[in-house]
């Protein structure tokens, strides 16, 4: 299988059987994030394009279809909204297969109509917000094509307003901007997600993870909130259809220990 990876144990989605719309082969993404397991992004335009056919997904969806899984969850090698048939691809993933559908996305495309109304046709959409400021933002998320924080979070509260499904901010939390937590919970407020993620990288990283007692005092921030954070959500014990597909989006899995995470 080239598209169709996993299950991973996620402590946000539980069985997560992935999907990459992206190819599975290069890493295809609008950011070069300090944090990211997938290494650097490589260097070029970033355009949205056709890396899978529907056909190709529904073949591996109907391959993989006694797995079970609690999500499908688009995601892969960078930034899904970057394929630029991904609603095509969630429809074909919605005719074949019952299980819920989750897009996890940087949301740098989301001031566009057309991502917004592709994205639609999710059942839960994470979008992540790791930066308060345009310093920042050029920091930790070192973006790969122009855009503004400022236009990327009027797309997101776009978004929520016209998406009828579920919607959570995933928010990554580094020593560079764990001291903003109270302004990130500001922030979350204002646009009123369904669920905040509270993240600090766990997985391989070129970045330091903070600590436990660094992330509990980030969360306290969120007390009120409908937050969730790493380090204490349970993650369930899947097996993977495919290591070496699995290890390609999730260097860190271990199928000894089987217990990476989302």
């Amino acid at each position: 299988m080239t598209v169709v990876y996993g299950p991973v144990p996620s402590w946000r989605l539980g069985r997560s059987l992935g999907v990459d719309p992206l190819g599975g082969r290069v890493k295809r993404c609008t950011f070069d994030c300090v944090y990211c397991q997938l290494g650097r992004t490589p260097p070029g335009p970033v355009l949205r394009d056709v890396w899978v056919d529907p056909e190709t997904l529904t073949a591996e969806l109907v391959a993989a279809a006694g797995v079970p899984a609690d999500w499908v969850t688009f995601a892969g090698m960078g930034e899904p909204t970057l394929a630029s048939n991904l609603g095509e691809l969630l429809d074909a993933t919605r005719t074949f297969r019952s299980t819920p559908i989750a897009v996890l996305t940087n949301g740098s495309l989301l001031a566009d109509q057309t991502v917004r109304s592709a994205l639609r046709q999710a059942d839960f959409v994470i979008v992540k917000v790791d930066a308060l400021d345009e310093e920042a933002f050029g920091a930790i998320n070192r973006p790969c094509l122009p855009c503004f924080l400022g236009e990327i979070l009027d797309g997101v509260r776009a978004f929520r307003r016209e998406f009828h499904g579920r919607m959570a901010l995933q928010m990554m939390f580094i020593e560079a901007n764990a001291a903003d937590a109270e302004l990130f919970a500001e922030l979350a407020r204002s646009i009123g997600p369904d669920e905040i993620q509270l993240n600090t990288p766990l997985r391989p990283s070129p970045t330091l993870p903070l600590s436990r007692e660094a992330m509990a005092e980030v969360a306290r921030a969120f007390e009120g909130l409908p937050a969730v954070q790493a380090y204490t959500a349970p993650r369930p014990t899947v097996i993977p259809l495919d290591v070496t597909e699995t290890r390609r989006r999730r260097p860190e899995y271990q199928e000894s220990r089987e217990q990476a995470v989302t």
